[in-house]
């Protein structure tokens, strides 16, 4: 039988039981899994699926840039001091409509 290493991971628990439910289906462990991603990424020279970043509807997209705005500074917001202030100005906004 041939020499085996071990591979200690840390996985959320509920990833790991939801990966132990998928692979139980094809009939294979997660370690079977895992040595079968090794060896295809062995044979494919790299990851054997393609990493790309995520791409998101255009509204989503807005949203992720204004947020980037607003941390650079780009764009001003309002800050409060705490949850009374602000609903006294979500009133008073509501009030002038």
């Amino acid at each position: 039988m041939a020499k085996t290493a071990s591979l200690n991971i840390r996985i959320d628990p509920e990833i790991k039981l939801n990966a132990e439910r998928l692979f139980s289906q094809f009939g294979i462990t997660i370690t079977e899994a895992i040595n079968i991603f090794l060896h295809r990424a062995l044979i494919e020279g790299g990851l054997p699926f393609e990493v790309k970043q995520p791409r998101y509807n255009a509204e989503t997209e807005a949203a992720i840039q204004e947020a980037r705005d607003i941390i650079a500074g780009k764009i001003k917001v309002k800050s409060y001091g705490n949850i009374a202030e602000m609903n006294a100005d979500i009133d008073a906004q509501e009030d002038e409509e």
